[in-house]
């Protein structure tokens, strides 16, 4: 009987010094080492990729931003303020959930295929609502009128995949040159800049494919807004 609690006591004791010990092991040092390795190596990245203007955090360059005019009465969704550069839409998992203008809830596709609304491959000119073919066909409408300013006319086949598409994850904070190249008469016309300044703007923000060989170029749209904030600040 003495023996049997004995070795009890024995073994509860090595299973709470075992606790103990792991406990602060993978509790307390291995996480304090993590933490001091990647602000020390990695600080930028460790932190979210912040992005700061006017000594404040305005956002990370990982995740995309709305730019869009303040709700009118009776609006259910607002409308893009025109004198910022715009990036992808925002459907991400579809107008009805969460995920909605890049609210950081939840990231994902909308899950529609390629051909979704499509007549043997081809989008008909009035597809049924809520279908791949529709979104693409209102937001490229979209793009044509709001990007068409006098001397400057934007033809549907001038617009680009990502201005009429949401990306994989729909939080994707980069567009195309392309897509950027296509808005500067408007930001320009908005602002009252010149076209050759914020074509400049573009071309400066422009990052090119990681190591020369991944990837696509694109343009960070919080940083090309940032700059395009004090190009308007000094003009």
């Amino acid at each position: 009987m003495n023996n049997s609690v004995t070795n009890t006591v024995r073994l509860l004791g090595a299973g709470l010094r075992a606790l103990l010990v792991l406990t602060l092991v993978t509790g307390v040092i291995y996480p304090l080492v993590v933490t001091g390795v990647a602000q020390a190596l990695f600080n930028n990245k460790a932190n979210g990729s912040e992005i700061k203007a006017d000594g404040r955090v305005v956002g990370s360059s990982l995740i995309g931003q709305s730019y869009n005019l303040p709700l009118k009465k009776g609006q259910t969704s607002a409308d893009p303020d025109l004198k910022w550069f715009q990036g992808r839409p925002q459907n991400g998992l579809g107008p009805n959930t969460v995920n909605t203008r890049y609210s950081l809830i939840l990231s994902g596709a909308t899950n529609l295929s390629a051909d979704s609304g499509a007549v043997k491959g081809v989008c008909p000119a009035q597809p049924a609502d809520k279908t791949l073919c529709a979104q693409v066909l209102a937001a490229r409408d979209a793009v044509v009128k709001d990007n068409t300013v006098p001397g400057y006319t934007v033809r549907p086949a001038d617009v680009p995949a990502d201005a009429v598409t949401s990306s994989g994850s729909g939080l994707d904070p980069a567009i195309s040159p392309e897509y950027a190249e296509l808005q500067v008469h408007r930001v320009a016309a908005k602002n009252g800049l010149s076209v050759a300044a914020v074509d400049k703007l573009v071309k400066e923000q422009t990052q090119g494919r990681t190591l020369g060989f991944i990837g696509e170029p694109q343009v960070n749209v919080l940083e090309l807004n940032i700059a395009l904030k004090d190009l308007v600040a000094g003009k």
